[in-house]
C-alpha cells in the first residue's frame, strides 16, 4: 500500500497498479506536464487525457469548461454522502461544490476527486443564499416536499446552485424559503426518501441532459 499520507483510495497500489508507467522516450516540454510524474509514471484516477499532467494544469484547464451549475449539500450534522456528492460534481464539471455548516467532512468518498474540485464553505445558509443572489444564481431546492416540481420535467436554470439536504431532516427551513425552485425525485418504492449521495447524481444528470453540450463528454 502507497505510504503516501495523501493517497486516496483510487490511488492505492495494493493490488494491480493503475495507469500508466514512466514516460517512454524524449519527454515533452510542455508545462503542463510533471516531471516527477513523466520520470515515475502516473498511477492517478485520472481521464487519458490529463496522464502525467500537474495537478494545477488539470483544475485549469477543466475550469475553462466547467459547468455554470453549482452544487450546495447542507452539513449541520456531519452528514457522510458529501464525499459522493463532491465525486459526482466532478464528473459533471460543476462550478463548485458549496459545504453548508461544519466546515469538515469526511473526504473518502470523494475518491480524490476533491483535488480538482471547487470547494466554497458557508457557515450557514444565509452565506449561501447570499453568494448565489451575489452571482446571480437560482437557488434550486431539491426536497420531496407537497408542491415541489418532478425533475424529471422541470426546467431546471442554466445558472443555478442545487441544494441537497441532509439524511433523516432533510432541507433545513431557511433553504426551503429561499429556493425559487423545489424539485424532487419520482420514486416507486415503499419509502418517500432516497440516498442524499444518489439523489445529487440525478439532478446534476438532469441538469447535464437539458444545458451540457454532450460532444465535449469525454
Amino acid at each position: 500500500m502507497s505510504t503516501s499520507p495523501d493517497a486516496g483510495p483510487t490511488e492505492w497500489v495494493s493490488r494491480e497498479e493503475v495507469g500508466v508507467g514512466p514516460w517512454p522516450g524524449d519527454w515533452p516540454t510542455d508545462e503542463r506536464y510533471d516531471p516527477d510524474l513523466l520520470r515515475d509514471g502516473d498511477r492517478r484516477n485520472v481521464v487519458d487525457a490529463y496522464r502525467y499532467w500537474r495537478r494545477e494544469a488539470i483544475v485549469s484547464d477543466v475550469d475553462r469548461r466547467r459547468h455554470p451549475f453549482h452544487v450546495a449539500i447542507e452539513n449541520f450534522q456531519h452528514d457522510h454522502n458529501i464525499g459522493t456528492v463532491v465525486r459526482t460534481a466532478n464528473a459533471f464539471a460543476a462550478a463548485e461544490v458549496h459545504i453548508v455548516g461544519r466546515r469538515r467532512w469526511n473526504r473518502r468518498g470523494a475518491m480524490v476527486t476533491d483535488r480538482y474540485q471547487h470547494l466554497r464553505h458557508h457557515d450557514d445558509v444565509s452565506g449561501l443564499v447570499s453568494f448565489a443572489a451575489e452571482h446571480g444564481l437560482a437557488v434550486v431546492a431539491v426536497d420531496n416536499t407537497p408542491g415541489s416540481e418532478p425533475v424529471e420535467t422541470a426546467s431546471l436554470p442554466r445558472e443555478c446552485v442545487l441544494v441537497f439536504g441532509q439524511e433523516g431532516p432533510g432541507l433545513s427551513e431557511g433553504t426551503q424559503e429561499a429556493a425559487s425552485l423545489v424539485v424532487s425525485i419520482a420514486q416507486f418504492g415503499t419509502t418517500r426518501s432516497i440516498n442524499a449521495g444518489v439523489a445529487a447524481g440525478i439532478v446534476m444528470h438532469a441538469w447535464v441532459r437539458q444545458h451540457a453540450d454532450l460532444s465535449t463528454a469525454w
